[in-house]
């Protein structure tokens, strides 16, 4: 508490970072380079740094569980802390690219585990390029729910290669889902809320959840709810678009 008292950056009465001091820009170039360490490989994931209560030690030669949610571009992380509870034997990170939002998401975790002893310590949060590290951090078929909440749009034309979803990208997304694994998107722009649900209706190995499906599924409503970009759209009345598909096998393999 004394810490709380001297840091400026964290709530008194709630040890949770002020989201204020961790600003940044909406958004930033996936294309650029940035200096961060990458795991040589998923088996060089430490899980020891990510949920230490779960995982004293680095060493997984146990064949523990691993990582079966990823949020990409997580922003400040209200979807992982809902998912967290809902899900709590589930271990989940968030992929963000922003360093300031990276850091407050940290502090917000370390915050929820202080003062709600046994929970969230299945959630994390890792400053990584999701657009170019995603194999060094999953391996094939290892996540079964992945996430794109609102998303850079990238109107320009001549940026659309920037964008998360993308027909290159889902090869790569649908390596590390496993079969009847489930992408999640969402958007408040019409134009790439239309891009996304294109990109993943052509490619072989993602189908639609039927409406059946959607709205048996408990995640779908948090979509537009736990974030705060779903909330501001909320507050303003706004429209969203989204897109959820199933990791299928290709007919090609069917028989195989």
């Amino acid at each position: 508490m004394l810490q709380n008292k001297a840091n400026p950056t964290i709530n008194k009465s709630t040890g949770l970072p002020r989201k204020r001091f961790y600003r940044a820009r909406a958004h930033s170039n996936p294309l650029s380079d940035s200096h961060f360490p990458v795991p040589l490989s998923p088996s060089h994931v430490d899980y020891s740094l990510h949920y230490p209560q779960l995982f004293p030690s680095s060493d997984r030669s146990d064949g523990s569980k691993k990582i079966e949610f990823a949020d990409i571009g997580c922003g400040f992380g209200g979807l992982l802390i809902s998912l967290s509870t809902l899900f709590p034997e589930t271990l989940m990170i968030g992929m963000e690219l922003r360093d300031k939002v990276t850091e407050y998401v940290k502090e917000r975790i370390l915050g929820l585990r202080v003062a709600n002893p046994g929970q969230y310590q299945n959630v994390s949060v890792v400053r990584t390029n999701s657009m170019k590290y995603i194999p060094n951090y999953f391996e094939k078929g290892q996540l079964s729910k992945m996430f794109f909440l609102f998303p850079d749009p990238h109107f320009k034309e001549k940026n659309h290669r920037r964008r998360v979803i993308s027909p290159h990208l889902l090869d790569e997304y649908a390596y590390v889902l496993k079969v009847g694994g489930i992408i999640y998107t969402i958007t408040d722009v019409e134009e790439l809320g239309e891009w996304m649900k294109s990109c993943l209706q052509i490619h072989p190995m993602f189908e639609p959840l039927s409406e059946t499906e959607l709205d048996a599924d408990p995640v779908v409503k948090l979509l537009s709810t736990a974030t705060e970009e779903g909330q501001k759209v909320a507050r303003n009345g706004g429209q969203t678009f989204q897109a959820v598909y199933r990791r299928i096998k290709p007919a090609s393999q069917e028989n195989s």
